[in-house]
């Protein structure tokens, strides 16, 4: 199948793998970004640093898995792949080797109900995917489990992984979401946080069934 993206896209999409660097989401080749498109998907290249990148480095992945352009696409292709597949809603998908995010990781950590602010992620939890080497099915299908009702999971042993609607949506969620990770690691600190009960955070759930959405009527 042969697709086209518009270079705005490819370079707002450039642009946003250059924001996750800057915000200390990744460093040099780690991680990697992807935008739903029609019949598809765009991706960064594998093994490029944004730095090295120009807007038609970026790679196109059709539905059916083919690559199209002059170089691979990020090793870690098939679990945005499979994301957009299950999850309609999801418009952009990042995955970063975030500094907290990875160290809960490596501990193999669910995040509990430690501060409200979980709840923006679709649940009472921000559950840890099974471990599984970069890049297999296996991984994949880990993480399609872990996201389950959610919109960010961790990655054991590996790092984070966060969709939103749009890129500045999932770059937006993927920066909150490491500083919940920084919280959690910080208050781990002092000891072992108050957790909210399932009550305070399903009134918290059903809240943000409409943050940050425009209002109707």
């Amino acid at each position: 199948m042969s697709l086209t993206v518009d270079i705005k896209l490819r370079e707002q999409f450039l642009a946003t793998a250059h924001a996750m660097s800057a915000a200390g989401l990744n460093t040099g080749t780690a991680g990697n970004v992807s935008v739903r498109i029609d019949g598809g998907m765009l991706i960064t290249p594998s093994g490029m640093p944004p730095t090295a990148c120009t807007p038609d480095d970026m790679v196109i992945v059709a539905g059916d898995g083919t690559a199209s352009g002059r170089l691979a696409p990020s090793s870690e292709w098939r679990f945005h792949h499979d994301l957009y597949a299950r999850r309609p809603e999801a418009g952009a998908i990042l995955h970063a080797h975030a500094p907290f995010a990875t160290s809960l990781a490596c501990q193999r950590i669910e995040i509990p109900p430690f501060h409200y602010m979980i709840a923006r992620f679709g649940g009472n939890t921000v559950r840890c995917a099974r471990y599984a080497t970069f890049g297999t099915q296996e991984l994949s299908d880990n993480i399609l489990a872990a996201m389950d009702g959610r919109s960010a999971c961790l990655m054991a042993n590996h790092g984070m992984l966060v969709f939103g609607r749009d890129l500045d949506n999932a770059l937006d969620l993927a920066i909150e979401f490491e500083t919940l990770c920084e919280q959690y690691w910080r208050t781990r600190q002092l000891g072992e946080p108050v957790l909210l009960s399932e009550a305070e955070m399903a009134e918290v759930v059903e809240r943000f069934r409409w943050y940050g959405k425009p209002r109707s009527g």
